[in-house]
């Protein structure tokens, strides 16, 4: 029987531990694998929250995360210490996810090395180096020297055989957010205490529709984010919504929310959420407001309609799918796709019912097999 393969997962925001939990659970069960685990903390309680509902307990934590870093000190750091545990471990593998600077740096330390790198997610791409920025470019880097490519859907699989990528080390596994999604979900369902934290407001917003609000990109800073807060608070002045806004700890989206947003009877202005109440309030919205790559992916899995509040997204098949709307940063814009769905029983019911394009929950299982065979 051949020696297993020593694999070292390195991730560092909360979006990459959701979408990474499921495969690390299934590393750490099959004798085919050592799994080890390294957390650049490039977010900090966000990713804690996450790595404490997934029970994980990394084996390296290098604590990056300090307050006002430029992308590229962080960028430095993360490759720096990074290629130390990489020295350390002496992996087989090195496997990373999506887009963040902790991907881009943690794959380049592991190319130094010779080492090679499994993309988990590969080839989402929005054609446009500034949306979303710097993750286009990320993704870009890594997608130029990856091993094994885990595309999510076929439509990623085809833009990096466009890039020239060789065929035979590009795969369609889904997304394992799917597979994350369906474990958490389950586990609220066995343990409503699990997502006890809305309670209070699923009962304050009794017969009203919920929607769903998250918004933090980089791109959309400054008069973005004006735009999106101004949509909210129009948006809300309806009497038969409610808007619950997870707010994201970056200052540049508190300071803009807070004061436009606060003190609003049907708008809860919340901290962020763990996974578990993250996945109650997909379930309990009419739909989702966002500009996050992840909720574009999540909230279909449940039949729930998303707007997408970019210019670009490297998630079209959403789009195609007709589960996703772009709507951009227009205030007027977002406000008038928003009461079409609520107004207008048919369009709601069409993107309410259309086939999510994203993964049946074993994408874990298949990237395993490939990192097995390859």
């Amino acid at each position: 029987m051949a020696a297993p393969r020593k694999i070292l997962t390195v991730f560092g925001t909360r979006p990459e531990a959701i979408k990474l939990f499921p495969l690390v659970h299934r590393l750490a069960r099959d004798d085919r694998f050592i799994g080890r685990v390294c957390i650049s903390a490039q977010h900090r309680e966000m990713l804690d929250q996450v790595l404490d509902i997934a029970g994980i307990v990394p084996d390296h934590d290098l604590d990056l995360m300090t307050p006002g870093q430029t992308l590229d000190a962080l960028t430095a750091r993360a490759l720096v210490e990074i290629g130390k545990v990489l020295d350390l471990e002496q992996p087989d593998w090195v496997v990373v996810q999506g887009d963040t600077t902790t991907v881009m740096a943690g794959a380049i330390a592991a190319y130094y090395r010779k080492i090679p790198v499994c993309h988990v997610e590969a080839g989402l791409r929005s054609g446009d180096i500034h949306h979303p920025w710097p993750e286009e470019v990320n993704r870009r880097v890594v997608g130029s020297f990856a091993a094994l490519h885990c595309a999510p859907t076929t439509t990623a699989r085809d833009a990096l055989l466009r890039e020239n990528v060789d065929p035979a080390i590009v795969h369609v596994t889904g997304n394992t957010v799917i597979d994350a999604l369906q474990w958490v979900t389950a586990r609220v369902d066995n343990r409503l205490a699990l997502a006890d934290g809305l309670r209070a407001l699923e009962e304050r917003f009794a017969g009203r529709r919920i929607i769903g609000v998250t918004s933090h990109r980089r791109e959309n800073f400054g008069e973005g984010m004006q735009a999106i807060a101004k949509a909210v608070k129009s948006i809300a002045s309806r009497q038969d919504v409610a808007v619950i806004f997870p707010v994201h700890l970056n200052p540049q989206v508190r300071a803009v929310m807070k004061v436009e947003l606060a003190g609003l009877d049907n708008v809860a202005l919340l901290e962020p959420l763990d996974y578990p109440q993250f996945a109650r309030l997909l379930d309990i919205s009419h739909l989702m407001l966002t500009d996050s790559g992840g909720v574009q992916e999540e909230a279909p899995a449940l039949g729930k309609p998303v707007l997408v509040m970019r210019e670009t997204t490297e998630r079209p098949e959403g789009i195609a799918a007709g589960t996703a709307r772009l709507v951009g940063t227009d205030a007027d814009r977002i406000v008038r796709e928003t009461n079409r769905l609520l107004d207008d029983p048919a369009a709601y019911a069409a993107m309410a019912q259309a086939h999510n394009p994203f993964g049946d929950g074993h994408a874990a299982e298949r990237i395993a097999d490939l990192l097995a065979a390859s």
